[in-house]
């Protein structure tokens, strides 16, 4: 079972999570809890790494895959699997906070990129949802 705010869903050749969130912080975040997810059991990561990000792209969607590009591109760098975040400003073009995690004991996937396949982020009963498609 997977904590609220994402679930795995069926994809043909790659790896695809519905995410949910009131706004588009809680979005993020859980995309990105998501992707940690995916990447490992997070019960497993033990905390020492603290990154901070300010994060640009032209619209919300391109964003989106920015903000966890670079969440893969660390994992691959430095082996950190991200679980905490506190983002101090999300808008549809910027978006800057902290991200926290550390070396997990249990891997799952192998994430190599967030992709724009069908992404779009939309309005719905629960705030705003997406489907994200994740290379793997």
């Amino acid at each position: 079972m997977t904590p609220q705010g994402f679930e795995e869903i069926p994809h043909t050749a790659d790896v695809a999570l519905r995410v949910w969130g009131q706004d588009l912080t809680e979005l993020f975040i859980n995309a990105a809890r998501g992707l940690a997810w995916l990447m490992a059991d997070p019960e497993t990561v033990h905390l020492g790494k603290e990154v901070a990000l300010d994060l640009r792209a032209p619209d919300v969607e391109t964003l989106l895959v920015t903000w966890l590009g670079e969440l893969i591109y660390l994992n691959e760098r430095d082996g950190v699997v991200f679980t905490e975040f506190d983002l101090e400003e999300v808008t549809p073009t910027h978006l800057r906070g902290t991200a926290r995690g550390g070396r997990a004991g249990e891997v799952r996937h192998f994430v190599k990129a967030a992709t724009f396949s069908g992404l779009a982020i939309r309005a719905t009963e629960r705030g705003l949802e997406t489907t994200i498609t994740f290379d793997v």
